[in-house]
């Protein structure tokens, strides 16, 4: 166990910043609370306060995180050590040779029992439970999130299913947020409908900014190239937004130059253009760099059109803390309405049966789909894509191969800078792949060639004409037809599913031997050709 790293730049600024001892009252802080103007340190003097914070090489290794990710954390996580020690709070910065639980029982026998905000991750709460039980570590309710449990029981309801717009309904007209008494601003809780529009080069994408790199920041890359080589993803410094100046330019940006014209164009998709107008704070609203209560107000106050508003507003105010309480409602959905999992394994819910293992094109194999290999892509370089790219390029196409819902759920939870369980669970086994059936949505979301080419520029590049000869549609009536028995009675879907009968049995045929064709080349590591399907293309 060690509290520095010995003639490192980031122990050297931490130990020059070092402020005077005396009494304090010490919290621990996780990785993804990174923020004092929120919780107990905010009110508490700097003078008197201490913070713990824990490096866990343990937690890095778990899984094959993203090169970009963990630069991320790990270089925010020292800035805001340094920020805090600079303002006067006294930092005691380890790093663990064992998890985060072994370095906090260290602290705690040295420095008395310790204080916390309630995890946002499971798998951090589980980790330091037993000190819970040993009162070495004091748990205080979260203060970053919008809404409470009782929020999400009052109006998604008290038991599943669950509803996203019921709850984000009920919060508006509690928060008062874009309300004008009880009318909703516009007239409408949603403009969705506003959010859909395909984007042709104009108005000009605003390029991300970039930001100066320091002797900290370089120093974590240097650290995750040296022990973290083997891991995916490639690293890029100069978009790591690591102090909190460096967080509010980017949160400027995206107020200024993205979300002017993020309504219309939510839903697009380029190739050119990988973010478009989305904002790209969602990784630093998850380590709480940003606050989302504050990022509202400033939504809420700017002169943006009411559709860049909403929609904005839905997803951090709607979906993001809907998400949350599906997580924890559900125990990460080891609670489910037919039964309970053991509670130490990740939970694994197939609701349609799908089990095929993840294809290596999600790795950067070709996969000869020029959606999939763009956005595959586009993540093994930022650790980030929109969430349209992941829910209609990458989880749709998973779905399409009837891909396991617990593997796709871990290759986005290494993969994206923002993923941490209690969103990219429920978003990926609940949303994405209808894996826990209709407890959370409503629907799966598929789609045949038509969406990708009506909302992107992805077909332009691609071997296959989306109009004839892609196998995406194939695959997604076969999908149908297989799930059929499951899928029928749904209200949002089972119109395709009874226009199954209008398709001829050839069609039918060869909507299953495409599906079968595709799994096993993409099996093999093999991109699939247009020679491969000549029997078999889409039309119809």
């Amino acid at each position: 166990m060690s509290n520095k790293r010995s003639r490192s730049a980031f122990s050297l600024a931490l130990a020059k910043a070092k402020p005077a001892s005396g009494k304090r009252t010490w919290f621990y802080v996780p990785y993804d609370q990174l923020n004092d103007a929120f919780g107990p340190l905010s009110r508490l003097s700097p003078t008197e306060a201490g913070i713990v914070m824990v490096e866990a090489p343990w937690k890095a290794g778990r899984r094959p995180y993203h090169k970009q990710k963990l630069a991320t954390v790990l270089t925010t996580a020292r800035h805001f050590a340094l920020e805090q020690a600079e303002r006067g709070v006294a930092v005691r910065y380890m790093v663990s040779d064992g998890s985060y639980a072994v370095a906090l029982r260290e602290a705690a026998a040295e420095l008395g029992p310790l204080t916390m905000m309630e995890a946002a991750e499971r798998e951090l709460r589980v980790d330091l439970a037993p000190l819970v039980d040993d009162n070495l570590l004091k748990v205080v309710p979260h203060e970053g999130w919008l809404t409470t449990p009782a929020h999400f029981s009052a109006f998604a309801g008290p038991k599943p299913p669950w509803r996203m717009d019921a709850f984000y309904r009920g919060v508006r007209r509690a928060t008062g947020i874009l309300m004008e008494g009880k009318t909703p601003t516009g007239g409408r809780f949603s403009f969705d409908t506003e959010n859909r529009e395909r984007w042709r080069g104009s108005p000009p994408a605003p390029p991300l900014p970039k930001f100066a790199v320091d002797a900290i920041t370089d120093e974590v890359c240097e650290l995750v190239t040296r022990d973290y080589g083997d891991h995916p993803g490639e690293l890029h410094p100069e978009t790591i937004p690591a102090s909190a100046a460096d967080a509010q330019q980017l949160w400027r940006h995206a107020l200024e130059a993205c979300l002017p014209s993020f309504g219309p164009y939510e839903d697009a998709m380029a190739r050119d253009e990988r973010t478009l107008f989305h904002t790209c704070i969602s990784g630093l609203l998850n380590l709480h760099r940003l606050l989302p209560s504050a990022i509202i107000r400033d939504v809420v106050a700017a002169e943006l059109p009411l559709a860049s508003k909403e929609g904005f507003i839905r997803q951090v105010l709607g979906w993001r803390e809907y998400m949350r309480h599906v997580h924890l409602a559900t125990d990460g959905f080891r609670i489910l309405p037919h039964g309970r999992s053991a509670p130490d394994v990740d939970a694994a819910p197939s609701h349609l049966g799908a089990c095929q293992p993840l294809p290596a094109a999600y790795w950067g194999r070709p996969s000869g789909f020029a959606c999939l290999d763009t956005v595959v892509a586009d993540v093994w370089r930022d650790a980030y894509s929109h969430h349209i790219t992941r829910l209609m390029v990458l989880s749709n196409i998973a779905q399409l191969l009837d891909v396991s819902p617990r593997e796709l759920t871990d290759w986005f939870w290494v993969a994206y800078v923002d993923a941490y369980d209690w969103v990219v669970e429920p978003n990926v086994l609940a949303m994405s792949t209808y894996g826990v059936g209709d407890l959370a949505t409503t629907k799966p979301y598929i789609s045949g060639a038509g969406y990708i080419h009506r909302m992107s520029d992805y077909c332009g590049a691609c071997a296959f004409d989306p109009k004839k000869t892609c196998p995406l549609t194939r695959m997604y009536w076969a999908y149908l037809a297989r799930h059929a028995d499951k899928l029928a009675k749904n209200p949002r879907i089972g119109q395709p599913v009874r226009a199954l009968a209008k398709r001829s049995a050839a069609d039918r045929e060869l909507d299953a031997q495409t599906f079968t064709r595709v799994c096993e080349l993409l099996a093999e590591r093999r991109p699939v050709r247009p020679a491969d399907l000549q029997s078999t293309d889409s039309r119809g």
